[in-house]
Order: C-alpha cells, then structure tokens, then sequence
C-alpha cells in the first residue's frame, strides 16, 4: 500500500517540468490565480499541500479567515514568487464581500487543479480506507491496523522497523517544513490534486490509485 515510487516520481517530476515551461510562457500580465497554482505545481505534488498548511499555521485564532497582510506573508514564507501587487488582486479576488478577510478553504478549493468527480471518488476511497476510525486525519496508528509492514523489504532485512516505515509512508504528503505526522483529509486531496494535474488519463488516475491503496 506504499506509494507507487517510480510511477508517481515520475508524473510528479512531468508535473514540475510542465508547469515551470507554461509559468515561463504566461509572461508578467497572465491570470495571478493561475500564476500562483503553477507556481505551487511547479514544486510537485505537495505544494498547494504545503501553501495550505502555511496558512493554516498563521490562522492563530482558528477562524479559517487571513487578513491581506496575512495572506501575503505566507505566500513570501512559502517563498512563491508572487508580488505585492499580484498577491493583492488575488486577495480582493476572493474577498467577496469586501470585509478584509478571506476564508481560507475557499481559497485551497479555488487554488487546486480541477479534478473530475471520478477522481475526487477514488481519492476519498482511498483516504476512508485508511482512516480507519474515522476522524478525518491519518496517523500512524490508523495505518498500523490497515497497512502490514512484514511484506516490506526492508522490514524483512532489518533495516527499519514498523514505526520508521510507516513514518515515511506519511512523510510522502509532507516536506521538511510542515511534518507533523498528521495529514488531513484535505491535504491527502491536495496532494493526489497535484498529482492528478499530472496525468490526463482519468482511467490510469482510478487504477493508479486503486492498485497503490489496493481498493
């Protein structure tokens, strides 16, 4: 139930590559909404993982809800390269209604690649599989009682016991800056959107899926 290395490495890889070449081509006056999603493709699959969880960090009253000057430190923070002007169209953009705040969800939903309902399905399997009781986030107690290790090679030659296998299990929707050993259910989605932006086949997407979480 690892993650399928090679084929996933591989898309992501495409992935970045894809999005650097069509940031490169937009040139300075393209879509600031589409910029920033490029930009965060263009870091592979964690990156609009990795800007959610930035924003989530500074929400220190738990409101869901970021200021523009908020806003704006994350995104020099995560160090997207988006500036002052453009970090502000992209505020007034989703401050609706003019307060000075924008939710922070509402935000994540827009800034994620569009997936077909198929693909959004399968992902949300796969999550329900593994979080086993049901409380909306995985950790290494949830895959201990789905994921067997002792199939693992290198659980069988000694080289890394359970907890360190399933450690990096979860790592693989993380990055060095935002580890918690915790990954929501929205993060696993914006993570497998990054890595669904990457394949256009929606069939290879669902077996993709469905062989690495054996549904």
């Amino acid at each position: 139930m690892h993650r399928p290395q090679s084929a996933m490495s591989r898309n992501e890889s495409e992935l970045a590559s894809k999005s650097r070449r069509q940031l490169q081509s937009m040139g300075s006056q393209g879509d600031p909404i589409e910029k920033l999603r490029l930009l965060c493709l263009s870091r592979g699959a964690t990156g609009i993982l990795n800007l959610g969880r930035m924003f989530r960090r500074m929400d220190d009253d738990g409101n869901k809800n970021l200021t523009l000057e908020e806003f704006a430190k994350g995104l020099r923070e995560t160090g997207l390269e988006i500036n002052d002007a453009e970090a502000e169209k992209i505020f007034q953009i989703f401050d609706t209604n003019g307060d000075g705040n924008i939710n922070i969800n509402e935000f994540l939903v827009h800034i994620r690649p569009p997936m077909a309902e198929s693909r959004k399905k399968v992902i949300e399997e796969c999550f329900k599989k593994l979080d086993k009781n049901g409380d909306g986030q995985l950790t290494i107690d949830d895959l201990k009682n789905v994921y067997n290790v002792k199939s693992n090679p290198r659980y069988i030659s000694g080289e890394e016991d359970e907890e360190t296998i399933l450690k990096k299990f979860l790592a693989n929707f993380e990055d060095d800056k935002s580890k918690d050993g915790v990954v929501t259910k929205e993060e696993f989605l914006n993570y497998y959107a990054g890595i669904s932006a990457s394949i256009d086949n929606d069939c290879y997407f669902d077996l993709m899926l469905r062989h690495a979480y054996k549904l």
